[in-house]
């Protein structure tokens, strides 16, 4: 029973911990970019979107599909950015081991 309790303690020590590093994941930001550095974006390293910068030389008719497809790679470079730092605090958390295929903080 003793080892029952024990597990229970850790658990619930798991779950405190669990709920500190959301609260940290949603203060860390990283930065993506795309085009050279003419289109980026800013996530917390759970995914929500900051803010967006465009150079101006993209703020053309002519140039839409163009921005449009940097918006979504400096995204795209801002996600895998901030699913690193997941993991990287993740791993500090569980020791090492990683999440599950399917659990995520997110």
């Amino acid at each position: 029973m003793a080892d029952f309790m024990g597990l229970m303690k850790q658990a619930a020590q798991l779950q405190t911990k669990m709920q500190a590093l959301q609260a940290e994941l949603d203060t860390i930001e990283v930065e993506g970019s795309a085009g050279g550095g003419m289109v980026s974006v800013r996530l917390t390293a759970k995914g929500d979107l900051k803010g967006a910068k465009i150079d101006d030389s993209l703020m053309k008719p002519t140039e839409k599909e163009i921005l449009e497809d940097l918006l979504v790679a400096a995204h795209a470079d801002a996600r895998r950015k901030a699913e690193t730092v997941m993991q990287e605090k993740m791993k500090g958390l569980t020791g090492g081991l990683p999440l599950p295929p399917g659990m995520n903080l997110t």
